[in-house]
């Protein structure tokens, strides 16, 4: 008959063998690797998961790359989390790495009541200026330029290949590319000049409050009905889910909303840091980690709420 003490040393065993199976991912999962493409939204999502992230134990660094490099990066094995696929308007660029199964989509999308087309100050769009089949009778107007955003975007390419076959009567025009910033400040000077002026626009974006825009009609074809109704959503190394499957856990219940991603996007875009932005986001309305940390433990197996709420002063 075993003593007490015996019994007693066969529990502790079985209990830190069980917190062992429970917790610890592998070290290569420790380091979480999330690719960001200078998109005010896609900078506010990944300073939250990140922020999440450290507060869970986990190690981040972020790595800037346009939209076909994250997804190069993810296929390599080099960046582990993308949380800004965009569908449908990014649907052509992510095609060749889903053929060969290099990436996953997860199936929740992180953000649903997106949109993403053409737009313009809403006085224009008074002057006649309300579709895409407009666009060419105001060449003169508009310096027959159309502003995009940051090489490789998804939406430049569309521009693109509206110019290159002369779709709409656009043969003649000229798309010009700089940064989701450098496209804000042209907008800003064609209002105050009360100019005209065709751009990327989208939502959620502090730009739909902060100037009085209107989206264009008639794009269908090109950037999708309902003005380019878009969901966002994150992706993953194929296997990435099964290596690190807390992680996994934590982007699978990461899910945002239009106005969640507006109020983190207004401060993003004055220039403060998205992790500073998230982390002061998520002290003012706490209780979203009972949704975002569901089922989430920290690197170690600890209770991941209590966790984060540690890290954040809470």
């Amino acid at each position: 008959m075993k003593t007490i003490k015996q019994l007693a040393g066969v529990g502790l065993l079985s209990a830190a063998m069980l917190q062992s199976a429970w917790a610890q991912e592998p070290e290569s999962c420790k380091m979480v690797r999330f690719a960001e493409i200078g998109w005010a939204d896609i900078a506010a999502t990944t300073g939250v998961a990140m922020t999440l992230s450290e507060g869970l134990g986990y190690q981040t660094r972020k790595i800037m790359a346009s939209v076909p490099i994250a997804f190069t990066g993810v296929q390599k094995g080099q960046i582990d989390v993308f949380l800004g696929y965009w569908a449908p308007s990014m649907d052509a660029v992510i095609e060749p790495f889903l053929k060969d199964d290099g990436v996953k989509v997860l199936p929740k999308a992180n953000l649903e009541g997106a949109k993403y087309t053409l737009a313009v100050p809403t006085y224009a769009a008074e002057a006649g200026l309300k579709s895409f089949a407009d666009i060419a009778k105001f060449k003169d107007q508009l310096n027959g330029k159309i502003f995009g955003i940051e090489p490789g975007n998804d939406g430049n390419l569309l521009i693109e290949g509206m110019i290159k076959s002369n779709q709409f009567g656009l043969g003649d025009f000229r798309m010009v590319e700089s940064s989701e910033a450098g496209m804000l400040v042209q907008l800003q000077r064609a209002v105050r000049k009360n100019e005209p002026a065709v751009f990327l626009g989208w939502a959620p974006h502090p730009m739909n409050t902060q100037y009085d825009i209107t989206y264009l009609e008639g794009g269908d074809d090109v950037f999708g009905p309902d003005f380019g109704a878009a969901k966002v959503f994150t992706v993953v190394p194929p296997d990435y889910e099964a290596r690190c499957a807390n992680v996994g856990k934590l982007l699978n219940n990461l899910q945002f909303t239009v106005a969640i991603e507006s109020q983190l996007m207004e401060k993003v875009l004055e220039k403060q840091d998205p992790t500073t932005v998230a982390a002061e986001w998520i002290k003012a309305n706490p209780a979203i980690l009972d949704q975002w940390l569901a089922g989430v433990t920290t690197y170690d197996g600890k209770d991941g709420i209590a966790a984060v709420k540690k890290h954040l002063g809470l």
